[in-house]
């Protein structure tokens, strides 16, 4: 049976989130949607796009009625919640409908700020929000001329540079003495100011609204200075507040919007919030990436596909005005912590200001020469390193003749705000024949959300309509029996709620309904990685008679007994030469892992020997960690052992069982007399004075290769802690049957560094670890 879900809002931030609903489980939800606006989901964002011409309405519509029907999605335009009742779990509306739900969904916005002065409900004085905002403002454009906006801010600029387009004469009054100074330092819009002037707006600043003067409709406004400014029409563009009245009026917790978790949740149970309303961690988000991003883990949650959580977004700010080009980004403020780069070409009117704490990014000012912004929001947002030679990049003015698109990886993001990447749009211009950005557009939602990647995605599309571009998005598909990669792979898995092979089989198209040899470990692979708890004991990397004893070519079997960190107690050899003699076993070795392997074990004896011996045995032929080497030194070394013997012990008991993309080979020496041996593993630990040096991306093949220093800890604990969270990650960011040098030369050693060094996110991958090695452990015991 579905359940009903109601979405109150249709703004851009709840219906994206009922489109990532959909995109996930179609079948989960009856939805339901109440807008109060008489139109279907549009672009908020672009309505000064429409002012100043370079768009129509139609051109701003996100999802046209036709969506709805297709998705069987009921749309209560026009209309708008009133109530909700939160313990029978009904919404009402103003047109006495009410609606029954399981989870509610509140995502009302917010409403423009008014200054509360004298005069402000006079005729001619407007805000700008809402088509029938844009369309008031149009038709008074016809009939008048002198127009004041009150406001020097992103949505207050594009309206007054919409308003010159009209034909009107027309001022910016606003309170500071330079504009947008939330996202620009005194530079940046001193020459922003100079560039709008030249378009033929004037600007008043530092200036402070007293009264709105006029009989029915306004002629002039009046400042504390004692200064007057003559005007038709009054554009309010002061800010927004979140619509937060509904929540309190049904006992939800607000603060200065809605107080939500990290999963979207409220105060009161199947109720959650998106959106310009919400308030995360005390912040209240008004731009679009944010808004996307928590509908994006909502739909996720919604549909128990277990989230990570919303962690807050970094703001990046572009301005929508014809010739003017300008992008920031972060914290661009300045203390004694930061340090700042910058560069000015006054001839050029080009700008560059970077912000860094050590050798981090964490704001950025561009004017004039925005080509390096999503490479700016990149570094910012997963926190690199930037080397000197990068900074001096970043600054460098761009080659005007050679487009730097080419030169960008297809993994960079051309749009932000959808998470559109360059590869991603390569592969529809090319597989599609698309030639229009608004092609584009539709396709991929590039461009389709702030409208500030526009000139990017310009600049690519003509770069791969060119002689000069050579790139193709080459599809690699799993193997022969499907054309979905690995990426669609986990992705249908996760959206379809897939939990078996069968399932996958069946509902994916496979060709062949028993699979291959290629993706068969690798669809078990990725199911128990998306559902770690609901995998079955049945499933190939659980221990169970098949996986316990290999079988060999003579028809016999070997079983390898488990020994933490190849240390064997008096019992356990005991037990090894009472089941050898009582099953004559002949045929007893040591492994290059330093572990005992009895091998010509007959299939009728293989359940009596395990349990003979006592002893957890070994999985084979799956990929884990199987084991910790250790060095127990020799020749001239002296070195005590055992604080790298407990080592080993404690980390394989630690990651015991299990699944990772490949087989991961991981070794501890106590000291350095003889650990370059070990260092072709693909993690090893080697004890110094300090305490631990930690290596990886050792391989033996294709050729040798010694693994490179990632970092030291202080002592046994912090080891543990990075090798299970670098484990994890590797776990969690690798594709299937990469090892962990691929893995590193991929991703980039600098940035694995980044995420364990940040303790939050290195102690969230050990738990993650950790709860499903229990999960393991319960099972197999």
């Amino acid at each position: 049976m579905k359940r009903n879900l109601v979405v109150i809002g249709n703004g851009m931030a709840g219906v994206r989130c009922v489109e990532e609903i959909l995109k996930h489980n179609p079948e989960l939800y009856n939805i339901s949607i109440i807008g109060s606006e008489p139109h279907p989901n549009y672009n908020r964002i672009l309505l000064s796009s429409v002012l100043q011409g370079e768009a129509g309405f139609q051109d701003i519509t996100i999802n046209d009625a036709k969506w709805y029907e297709e998705n069987d999605i009921t749309l209560f335009s026009g209309e708008t919640a009133t109530e909700i009742n939160t313990e029978k779990k009904v919404v009402v509306t103003d047109k006495n409908h009410a609606l029954s739900y399981d989870k509610l969904i509140v995502a009302t916005g917010s409403s423009p700020f008014v200054l509360p002065i004298p005069g402000v409900e006079k005729e001619g004085v407007v805000t700008f929000r809402t088509i029938e905002d844009c369309k008031n403002i149009l038709e008074t454009a016809k009939h008048y001329k002198n127009a004041v906006v009150i406001g020097g801010g992103v949505l207050g600029l594009e309206a007054a540079r919409g308003l010159v387009n009209l034909g009107l004469n027309v001022k910016v009054v606003h309170n500071t003495e330079y504009l947008m100074q939330r996202q620009l330092d005194s530079v940046s819009s001193k020459m922003l100011q100079h560039q709008l002037e030249r378009q033929g707006i004037e600007f008043l600043l530092g200036k402070v609204t007293e009264q709105i003067i006029g009989d029915k409709r306004v002629n002039q406004l009046t400042f504390t200075d004692g200064t007057s400014v003559d005007a038709d029409l009054v554009v309010m563009s002061v800010g927004v507040i979140p619509n937060t009245v509904l929540a309190e009026k049904s006992g939800i917790s607000t603060n200065r919007g809605i107080v939500v978790n990290d999963l979207m949740e409220t105060s009161v149970s199947d109720i959650y919030a998106v959106g310009e309303c919400v308030e995360h961690k005390g912040i209240v988000y008004g731009l679009v990436k944010p808004l996307y991003e928590q509908g994006q883990v909502l739909a996720k949650h919604l549909c128990q596909l277990n989230p990570q959580g919303y962690e807050g977004s970094v703001l990046s700010t572009s301005l929508k005005v014809p010739g003017v080009e300008l992008f920031s980004v972060g914290d661009f403020t300045e203390d004694s912590s930061t340090r700042s780069l910058t560069m000015l070409n006054e001839i050029d009117s080009v700008y560059k200001k970077i912000i860094l704490r050590g050798d981090i990014i964490v704001g950025a000012v561009l004017y004039g020469e925005t080509k390096n912004q999503s490479k700016l929001l990149d570094l910012i947002v997963k926190r690199k390193h930037v080397s000197d030679e990068e900074k001096k990049q970043l600054l460098q003015a761009a080659d005007k003749d050679s487009s730097s698109i080419k030169f960008m990886k297809q993994s960079e993001m051309i749009c932000n705000c959808n998470g559109v990447t360059k590869g991603t749009i390569i592969e529809a211009v090319q597989q599609n024949q698309l030639t229009t950005i608004q092609e584009v557009k539709q396709c991929t939602k590039a461009s389709s959300s702030c409208g500030g990647c526009k000139l990017l995605l310009s600049d690519l599309l003509d770069y791969i309509q060119s002689d000069e571009c050579d790139e193709l998005f080459e599809r690699k598909s799993l193997c022969t029996c499907t054309k979905l990669t690995e990426d669609e792979l986990v992705l249908q898995i996760q959206q379809k709620n897939l939990s078996s092979l069968q399932d996958v089989f069946t509902q994916l198209n496979w060709l062949s309904l028993e699979g291959c040899a290629g993706c068969v470990p690798a669809i078990q692979y990725y199911l128990a990685m998306i559902y770690p708890d609901r995998a079955e004991k049945n499933q190939f990397f659980y221990l169970n008679d098949n996986v316990k004893a290999q079988h060999m070519s003579d028809g016999t079997y070997s079983i390898i007994p488990q020994t933490y960190g190849g240390k064997v107690s008096a019992k356990q050899l005991r037990n090894i030469a009472a089941v050898m003699e009582k099953y004559q076993i002949t045929d007893v070795g040591l492994t290059t892992e330093q572990r005992f392997q009895l091998k010509g074990i007959m299939q009728e004896d293989i359940g009596a020997v395990c349990t003979d011996l006592g002893i957890r045995l070994r999985p084979v032929n799956i990929h884990t960690i199987h084991h910790v080497n250790t060095y127990y030194s020799g020749g001239n070394c002296k070195c005590h052992t055992e604080a790298s013997l407990q080592l080993s012990i404690q980390l394989e008991k630690e990651m015991e069982f299990i699944l990772t993309p490949h087989e991961i080979k991981l070794s501890v020496s106590p000291c350095k007399h003889h650990d370059l041996e070990m260092r072709t593993n693909d993690i090893h630990l080697v004890g110094v004075e300090r305490g631990w040096e930690m290596y990886v991306g050792g391989s033996c093949s294709p050729q040798l290769q010694q693994g490179e220093l990632f970092s030291i800890a202080s002592d046994h604990d912090e080891a543990k802690r990075l090798i299970c969270g670098f484990v994890q990650y590797y776990r969690e960011t690798a594709n299937y049957l990469e090892n962990i040098s691929e893995w590193i030369n991929r991703v980039g050693i600098i940035h694995i560094r980044e995420v364990l060094f940040e303790e939050t996110l290195c102690n969230q991958l050990v738990e993650r670890l950790q709860a499903e090695m229990m999960i393991n452990v319960e099972r197999i015991n």
